[in-house]
């Protein structure tokens, strides 16, 4: 199958290099001209393992390709997946659509009229419709289907995720744009990930039904970790007791300082406003969504305390800045709000991540950035640990004890024990346990 693939970002780029690498020839288009020259010269515009190999492999074998001309791409393709971003609208919290009615309107000047169109990017209910009423005003003779095709992809194992999928939902209720995306994923079938055919708008809710869920997860056991530190009990084997139960499942059940990325906060918004816009109360979303924000600001307050409280004229040493390990992304990172935070309490902060700096840099001021966790660490008044790198699992806990000029641990990811840090010396403080 012959796949243009409008939008190079996260999303677009490691779908369409997965594609590829099924055996389909795919163009991946973006208006950005320092990407396409960047992806055309062999760099990746994000980190994610295994991509930047993957691209590679693909474009030396020719079945993928990258351009700013998106005429040429679309012209010559059988599907066309809109795969741009769509954040979170400033003032309201509604999904910014525009990039995506934006790419619509390019797409509808040159597609071939057997064509399919797919939205991969995560949209609200009633998107597709307004994609569908676009196309059809630009060419009206054409029978262009639009179907809604959403992705399940973790940052930092996208590819997994993307050759091995729990689920591949297709919203569409047209028999020949279901025979195309049959042939689309057929190179699954033998992993036989269940293929759910649903109709356009349930698709679309399908995104984002679980991505509030698995919101609510975290901010769950996150209250359930502040529970477990008033009456003395253990939050990690909370999670693990509850977790065996095959009804809930032990994923999503790690606390810490609060969700982020790309998804779940743009995400859990725009699931509250359609909800709001259609007269439907959500009144669990609404409280997850409120919760998290307080939380990750919040966390500040642990650590002022665990300096006496007053961190005024105090440095603190921050380990891990993206929102998650093996990402680059920014994105709604707890460590944002609670550098800020320990900022307007009088900290100085200095910060080292393994990928994120470059980013953080542009979104938080009078941080000083370390080469290493050591040089991060060192005669700093407290160590925070904020995303769980598996650099920072296996820390030199005597040359980090010997570095601090306090023996302070902030562990707000829980991967250290408890009983071990203070046999080491150690004043450590974690997230719901005693």
């Amino acid at each position: 199958m012959r796949i243009a693939m409008i939008g190079a970002g996260y999303v677009g780029l490691v779908s369409g290099a997965c594609f590829s690498d099924f055996g389909h020839e795919v163009i991946c288009v973006d208006a950005s001209r320092d990407r396409i020259d960047g992806l055309n010269r062999g760099e990746m515009p994000i980190y994610e393992p295994g991509l930047a190999d993957l691209v590679a492999k693909n474009v030396r074998e020719g079945r993928l390709s990258f351009t700013m001309d998106l005429p040429t791409a679309v012209s010559k393709a059988d599907a066309v997946f809109i795969a741009v971003g769509t954040p979170s609208r400033r003032g309201d919290g509604h999904a910014d659509l525009s990039y995506v009615y934006a790419a619509t309107r390019q797409i509808a000047e040159s597609i071939h009229p057997d064509a399919i169109v797919v939205t991969k990017s995560t949209v609200p209910v009633g998107t597709g419709d307004e994609v569908e009423r676009i196309l059809r005003d630009v060419r009206p003779n054409h029978s262009i289907e639009v179907v809604s095709n959403p992705e399940f992809l973790r940052e930092g194992a996208a590819i997994g995720d993307f050759k091995r999928p729990d689920r591949i939902v297709i919203g569409t209720t047209n028999e020949r744009a279901r025979k195309v995306m049959t042939e689309i994923y057929r190179p699954l079938y033998l992993n036989e990930p269940p293929l759910v055919f649903t109709d356009r708008r349930t698709s679309e809710l399908i995104k984002y039904a679980a991505n509030a869920f698995l919101a609510v997860k975290i901010t769950y056991i996150n209250e359930i970790a502040d529970l477990c530190e008033a009456v003395g009990a253990n939050v990690q084997d909370v999670s693990r007791g509850i977790g065996l139960d095959n009804r809930i499942g032990s994923k999503f059940l790690h606390p810490g300082p609060g969700y982020g990325g790309s998804c779940f906060p743009k995400d859990t918004q725009a699931l509250v406003k359609t909800a709001q816009d259609e007269g439907v109360a959500l009144r669990i979303v609404e409280s997850v969504v409120s919760v998290n924000d307080q939380r990750k600001r919040g966390m500040a307050r642990r650590v002022v305390g665990a300096l006496g409280g007053d961190a005024r004229g105090k440095t603190i040493a921050i380990l891990g800045l993206t929102f998650k390990p093996n990402t680059d992304d920014m994105r709604d990172a707890p460590s944002l709000a609670l550098i800020t935070a320990l900022q307007d309490a009088g900290a100085h902060i200095r910060a080292y991540d393994p990928q994120g700096m470059e980013a953080a840099a542009s979104l938080l001021t009078n941080v000083t950035f370390s080469e290493n966790a050591y040089a991060c660490v060192e005669n700093a008044d407290a160590l925070v640990i904020v995303t769980e790198w598996d650099a920072f699992r296996a820390l030199d806990l005597g040359r980090v004890h010997a570095l601090l000029k306090t023996p302070i641990l902030v562990d707000l990811r829980n991967i250290y024990r408890p009983g071990e840090m203070r046999a080491k010396g150690f004043v450590y403080v974690s997230v719901g346990r005693p």
